[in-house]
């Protein structure tokens, strides 16, 4: 589309420039003429007479405007929209703490995208992958952002309207942190801070100075969730047991003061104050019955704001009752949910659906400004973020209109990326979502996870795979192979690699799934030509094909991602490769006499007793370690 712009600010004609390509825009005179007007009020986009008019309040909403005005303009020559947003901040928070540390120009691939959503806000979650100058080790062969980079990346997203926050930890999730001698004063526990060291506070004033002198904005996510150990390490051998709710406000109070002094606003995760308070801990992060008394949030100290995180409810009225309770602490909560994408190799979009629809309608209708997704890579970052993008939009969507439905969402992707993606990326969950799993997958079963990683001799999770599923899985995998490698072909960098990957992975799985229920049946069966097939025929073909599946995925991880943290994937797979073939040299032994049995083969196949869901036996979630083996890997 060939276009001229009216009334764009220099910062403003840069960013469309950095678009064009994207949104098929060639910015010449000549073109069709968009006046540009900046007023307040809803964003308004209209056409007529040749001619177009953009209305926006921030910058924010030019770009999605400007997404608006293409996706009619192509379709009718007349027409004028207005939307309302719905939330003041809207955006995503991206972890790059769990080995996968996104590349520089793959953020601003994402800044791109998210500036025609519409989302105005950013976070890269950052345990130790920033570069504190005083710290060698800290971030140490971790992929670390130098202060240079983050400042690259806070340019780049303010040129667009969107506010880089940072987001980093100061109590708990510092493992990495933490494991050098530098940090052997200041540990509660392995991964927790020692609340009250002064050499606690010295080094978070370290984190939270570099933060300041990193990103324009005042804000600062500081974390703390998830410490539950807080107080009954290192702490309770030095002081005795103490009410940990007073080591908590304690805390926070002393983190609030650097804060303070650096003229930041702070943030922190809600979830800690839940589970101090709560006097019937039932399992839940979020219990109702926490006792938020005015005696206890007269103690907790003032001048944060609480982050309400949670990626599992499925109702209106659960999340209203959460955001009521949090305004007990004197404020509105910012509202964070999840694009499930974490603990897998596929993301789960029918719990990221069922979950963040109501999650944010409810949000819309207690009034809440403040909203952001959540894409977490926990267990090893298995998952490349690029799936998330149909989260994205449905985040931003419910951020500019009431109801959302996949037609509408479907169409806006295809405008905000300029690729038609909606249906390729939500229909991954299939690789999940297998046949014998729930619809919508609320447990978040990871099959195509864990009858990839599982040793084919011991079969930790064979017991969960009945008849029927040994019938259908391998079908089942090898037609899903054939709709990647479908995908793979009409897709453009970098959506061909990713697609790639997932062909070899269905393409594995079709082989590997029911493999290792058939090598026991043919050795209780004593079938020593079957066995003899399966060494020769079958595992060097698996072998091959893993190989080829490692190698797209280390493709697509590049492209993605840091080297660094690939190492942790590349030993799985070659932990793979290897149990591959000491599989064959141990059937060969058997079938040539060299041994009488084989003790792996004589075990019963029993169900993994984790997850206590015994009617639905895939409904299984499970991680790397405990997959690959019923021994201690440390």
């Amino acid at each position: 589309m060939r276009v001229y712009f009216k009334g764009l600010t220099a910062s403003m004609a840069q960013g469309v420039a950095q678009l064009a390509d994207m949104l098929g825009l060639q910015i010449e005179h000549g073109g069709m003429v968009i006046e540009v007007i900046q007023e307040d009020g809803p964003l308004r986009v209209s056409c007529s007479g040749g001619q177009g008019v953009i209305h926006y309040q921030n910058k924010i909403h030019f770009y999605r405007a400007l997404g608006l005005f293409i996706e009619h303009a192509t379709v009718g020559d007349s027409f004028e929209i207005a939307e309302q947003p719905r939330f003041d901040f809207n955006g995503t928070m991206l972890d790059v703490s769990r080995n996968g540390v996104m590349r520089v120009n793959t953020i601003k691939q994402f800044i791109r995208y998210m500036a025609v959503m519409g989302l105005n806000g950013l976070m890269m979650y950052t345990e130790d992958t920033y570069e504190i100058e005083e710290l060698p080790y800290f971030g140490y062969m971790r992929g670390r952002y130098t202060m240079e980079e983050l400042r690259e990346l806070d340019d780049y997203a303010d040129m667009f309207g969107i506010e880089m926050i940072a987001c980093i930890q100061t109590l708990g999730h510092l493992h990495h942190a933490l494991k050098w001698d530098y940090a052997g004063q200041m540990k509660d526990h392995h991964d927790i801070l020692l609340p009250g060291e002064p050499k606690t506070y010295e080094f978070i004033e370290q984190m939270i100075t570099t933060a300041a002198k990193t990103f324009r904005s005042k804000r600062i996510h500081i974390g703390m969730d998830e410490a539950f150990q807080v107080g009954l390490g290192r702490y309770l051998r030095e002081n005795g047991f103490r009410d940990r709710f007073e080591i908590m406000n304690e805390h926070v109070g002393k983190v609030l003061a650097i804060t303070t002094k650096y003229g930041l606003h702070p943030m922190i995760w809600s979830d800690m104050y839940f589970n101090l308070l709560a006097n019937d801990y039932q399992g839940q992060l979020y219990n109702i019955n926490a006792d938020f008394s005015d005696d206890n949030m007269d103690k907790i100290p003032k001048g944060v704001q609480f982050v309400y995180w949670d990626y599992g409810k499925g109702d209106e009225a659960g999340y209203e009752k959460i955001y009521d309770m949090h305004l007990k602490f004197g404020s509105l909560p910012i509202f964070a949910g999840g694009i499930h994408m974490w603990n897998s190799i596929a993301p789960n979009y029918g719990k990221t659906w069922t979950t963040s629809h109501p999650a944010l309608r409810a949000a819309k209708n207690k009034g809440l400004k403040e909203v952001f997704s959540t894409a977490w890579g926990d267990n090893g970052n298995e998952t490349n973020h690029y799936v998330i993008l149909a989260g994205l939009q449905l985040f931003a969507e419910h951020g500019y209109g009431d109801e959302v439905d996949d037609e509408r969402l479907g169409q806006r992707l295809k405008v905000c990326t300029g690729l038609d993606l909606f249906d390729p990326l939500v229909s991954l969950k299939y690789m999940d979502e297998i046949p014998g799993v729930d619809e919508g997958n609320h447990w978040m079963a990871n099959p195509s996870k864990f009858l990839l990683w599982q040793d084919l001799m011991t079969g930790l999770f064979d017991g969960h795979i009945d008849e029927e599923s040994e019938k259908v899985l391998p079908k089942y995998y090898a037609d899903l192979e054939q709709k990647w490698c479908t995908y793979k072909e009409s897709m453009p960098a970098p959506f061909d690699s990713l697609f790639e990957t997932y062909e070899k992975l269905a393409g594995v799985l079709a082989l590997k799934s029911t493999l290792g229920i058939r090598i026991k049946r043919s050795y209780d069966e004593r079938q020593r030509d079957e066995l003899m097939n399966i060494v020769t025929m079958e595992l060097p073909e698996l072998y091959r094909q893993v190989d080829a599946l490692r190698v797209a995925h280390r493709r697509m991880w590049m492209i993605t991602y840091k080297a660094f943290g690939w190492e942790v994937l590349d030993i799985r797979y070659g932990g793979l490769m290897a149990r591959i073939q000491s599989t064959g040299a141990r059937i060969m032994d058997y079938v040539e006499g060299q041994v009488e049995g084989l003790e792996e083969l004589e075990v019963q196949r029993l169900i993994f007793d984790q997850n206590g869901i015994p009617n639905a036996p895939l409904n299984l979630n499970a991680s790397y370690q405990v997959i690959v083996t019923a021994s201690a890997l440390n």
